[in-house]
């Protein structure tokens, strides 16, 4: 079964389902990266515009790890370790939300072929 790209509103979750949250996003620039963290923890990201997510519960279960530049806030559920989002900023300086598309609900198996390559590892 294929992703379709069509603009929706997804719910997603730690593994606990202590930190829950909905996005909005069509899923159509979803990528992988190379640098150390991403590339241990298996991530598939899809980054959307702040104001395209609201965390539905668990503000209060999240702790903040930063590494490298320390500009992105990467987000773990402080019960099961999942990290099911990011905070940052892009180039312009826009608020987004770094998506763990594999903590989203109701996806079909992705095919990581179709997915873009981000060099995260030498930036």
């Amino acid at each position: 079964m294929e992703i379709d790209h069509t603009m929706r509103t997804y719910d997603g979750q730690c593994h606990c389902g202590a930190v829950r949250y909905q996005a909005r996003t069509d899923l159509a620039a979803m990528m992988d990266c190379n640098c150390t963290n991403c590339r241990r923890r298996g991530w598939v990201l899809q980054s959307v515009p702040a104001a395209d997510f609201r965390l539905l519960a668990g503000e209060d279960e999240l702790t903040t790890y930063r590494f490298n530049t320390g500009r992105i806030a990467h987000l773990f559920c402080r019960h099961c370790g999942i990290q099911p989002f990011a905070r940052g900023r892009d180039g312009e300086g826009n608020e987004l939300v770094m998506l763990n598309v594999n903590c989203l609900e109701g996806l079909p198996v992705i095919d990581r072929s179709t997915i873009m390559h981000w060099d995260g590892l030498h930036r």
